[in-house]
């Protein structure tokens, strides 16, 4: 009998950072470690991790990163982990294995602990076992994780949706899900992002009959702004210009060298002869595929809008289409995206994320993992909380006990021993990690916020010169200005703020000594008031004195 553990370091009441800790007696099993995509106020940010202090720990107890699939919302923290952990070891199916191994050759890290598993084949670790079960979702040799305990199963889903005509390395083994219930699931770990959603996730998902509008309809160029991930997505634009003449342009090269590899390697069904080099950006017999960096959503797009590409500029003639949905906080971005899209004068289209639905479980699919697996515990995880409520809604409908639904945030513990649940109110230290550039944690709220009263109301500088014997001012105080009022037009405040400056430095000088900490202080705070009641605006107010 054992002692268990579950909590998220990210994921829960969130969208994205998605990272699940289970701990068996000692041994300690992670599924997932993604990254969240940063919104249009973290300024800087390139993209938010889970703090994973408690895996610096615990290392030694860990027995491994296990990734769902090739998604940065569920491998997105990867390298930064390995960064800081080299020694970890990753497991994941063989194109999950092939994106991660991609990033950490970007980064230069070691790549030495990649272990590839084999949906269907299970692996012992000491009395626990990890067993992978194909799910179907956006991308290929997706699975969910079966963890085997003495106190019965472990299941972390993952993404995934129901969908029978999806084959191959994106089918679903309903069969081993049925037999993994009939083990005995004492908790399943579903997700949560489309629990609100009435119906099954198919055939809402399936977006070949838009494509094949657009692309019969359409004389002139046409791209197709689309997320790299989406590899199923990308099949059905494949197949669908390949009964065209058309040929396909690829634009970036990250972008490209993916779809080749997967041409290679059978993911995706498309004669390459149909790729058509950079130079015939211009015609218009070619569709053109647009992706963007993890980071930096929307990113190529914005750069051709701006008329900075050197081989795609946008006309009158063409034909943009947004083929993916817009992430949680990256709606103004693309707002402004459309609009300036607009102005170029192109036709847009906007295919609905609502009526073209991600492959994430909606509620029947839901309804159908949990009539199979039917689990002692329900866990619902990634998504919003209100996200989480109405996955916990569902499983009401299936006859679990509301006392049998665990509904969590990050960091809060459950636990179970002997296979029964033990509310002990335990918690975790969880936090976000912002990165910027490629440093972990150079970077914190209080940077942000300094950013805002920057972006917001601009700098002012107030400089200053002192004897170093007398103590006396020699020159200053002067004030530089800079994102906060012009100058020129405002000389009357820009005097009446030095004089401020002045009678401070004084106020806190004599003949010997001179209250720097004092000075400092006391400019914000008579400066900033001054300021704020000329101008309404609270610029950030700095202090330079030096001694000569």
């Amino acid at each position: 009998m054992s002692k268990i553990k579950i909590f998220g370091l990210g994921g829960l009441n969130d969208f994205g950072k998605n990272m699940y800790i289970v701990e068996v007696d000692k041994d300690i099993f992670v599924f997932d470690a993604g990254l969240k995509y940063a919104d249009d106020n973290m300024l800087g940010v390139d993209y938010i991790i889970p703090n994973f202090d408690y895996l610096k720990e615990n290392i030694d107890r860990i027995q491994g990163l296990f990734i769902t699939h090739g998604h940065d919302l569920q491998m997105g923290a990867v390298a930064d982990i390995i960064s800081e952990l080299p020694n970890i070891k990753v497991y994941g199916t063989a194109f999950t294995l092939d994106v991660i191994k991609q990033e950490l050759l970007k980064e230069n890290l070691n790549t030495d602990n990649l272990i590839e598993l084999k949906p269907h084949k299970k692996v012992n670790f000491g009395s626990n076992a990890i067993f992978p079960i194909s799910l179907t979702h956006s991308v290929p040799d997706n699975v969910g994780y079966v963890l085997y305990t003495p106190d019965g199963v472990i299941f972390y889903t993952g993404n995934f949706a129901f969908d029978p005509t999806m084959l191959d390395a994106y089918k679903t083994d309903i069969g081993k899900l049925a037999y993994v219930g009939k083990q005995g699931v004492l908790c399943l770990l579903s997700e949560s992002l489309y629990a609100d959603k009435k119906g099954y996730t198919s055939p809402q998902h399936r977006m070949s009959s838009a494509f094949r509008e657009i692309l019969g309809r359409t004389e002139g160029r046409i791209l197709f702004n689309i997320y790299n991930s989406q590899l199923s997505r990308i099949q059905e634009l494949l197949s669908e210009i390949e009964k065209t003449n058309r040929k396909v342009l690829i634009m970036g090269k990250t972008l490209e060298t993916m779809i080749i590899d997967c041409i290679d390697k059978g993911y995706l069904k498309f004669d390459k002869n149909r790729l058509s080099s950079i130079f015939n950006a211009s015609s218009k017999e070619v569709a053109i595929l647009i992706s963007d960096e993890r980071e930096k959503l929307f990113s190529n797009i914005k750069r051709v809008v701006r008329g900075s590409d050197k081989f795609i500029k946008i006309n009158n003639e063409d034909t943009v289409v947004f083929a993916s949905q817009v992430y949680d906080g990256m709606e103004k971005t693309a707002t402004d995206v459309y609009d300036s899209l607009a102005k170029l004068g192109c036709n847009l289209v906007i295919l609905s994320s609502k009526k073209y639905l991600s492959m994430h479980a909606s509620s029947e699919d839901l309804l159908l993992m949990l009539d199979l697996m039917k689990p002692k515990y329900y866990f619902p995880v990634i998504g919003e909380y209100r996200h989480q409520c109405a996955n916990s809604e569902l499983a009401k409908q299936v006859g679990l006990k509301e006392e049998n639904i665990l509904l969590k945030l990050n960091g809060q513990v459950v636990t179970f021993e002997n296979g029964n649940l033990v509310d002990n109110g335990e918690t975790v230290k969880v936090d976000d990690i912002l990165i910027d550039g490629k440093t972990i944690g150079d970077i914190g709220e209080a940077v942000i916020k300094d950013r805002e009263a920057l972006s917001n109301n601009g700098i002012v500088i107030v400089t200053a010169t002192i004897d170093k014997i007398s103590k006396k001012v020699l020159a200053g105080p002067e004030i530089l200005t800079r994102g906060f009022i012009y100058v020129k037009d405002n000389i009357d405040i820009i005097k009446e703020a030095e004089k401020i400056s002045l009678d401070v430095i004084n106020e806190y000088t004599n003949n010997t000594y001179v209250d720097f900490s004092k000075v400092k202080n006391g400019i914000r705070d008579k400066v900033g008031k001054y300021l704020y009641e000329a101008t309404e605006c609270k610029p950030m107010i700095l202090l330079v004195m030096q001694e000569v």
